[in-house]
């Protein structure tokens, strides 16, 4: 898998989001995600805890087939409701699977900052 890669995302408040992401190794090559799980959150800081109501968890999906390397990551319209508009957010994706020797290795293969666009017909 590549190196973290960095994005920053705008989110419009109120509305649904749904985000691809095609994973691919650095020589280009597809990543597969067979037997892989993904899951992506965002907080306010880094250091706020999980448990934090500013945290957010994305619904977190791996399209069939696996092999193709590709996330949707959503968040419903209720969600981005209640997001605060002032200030961003920190998010990140991991790709967590069990190697040979019965390990979980976790990689993080997407970071970024995520602004929240107000909305007016709130």
């Amino acid at each position: 898998m590549a190196a973290n890669n960095y994005e920053d995302i705008i989110i419009n408040q109120g509305a649904d989001v749904a985000i691809e992401l095609h994973l691919a190794h650095d020589s280009g090559s597809t990543y597969s995600l067979t037997n892989k799980t993904v899951s992506a959150k965002m907080k306010r800081n880094f250091a706020d805890s999980a448990d934090d109501p500013d945290t957010v968890a994305f619904q977190s999906t791996i399209i069939n087939p696996p092999e193709d390397g590709i996330v949707s990551l959503s968040l419903t319209n209720t969600q981005t409701d209640a997001l605060k508009t002032r200030g961003r957010y920190v998010y990140d994706v991991e790709v967590a699977f069990t190697d040979s020797d019965s390990n979980t290795i976790i990689q993080r293969v997407l970071e970024g900052q995520i602004e929240v666009s107000p909305s007016v017909t709130k």
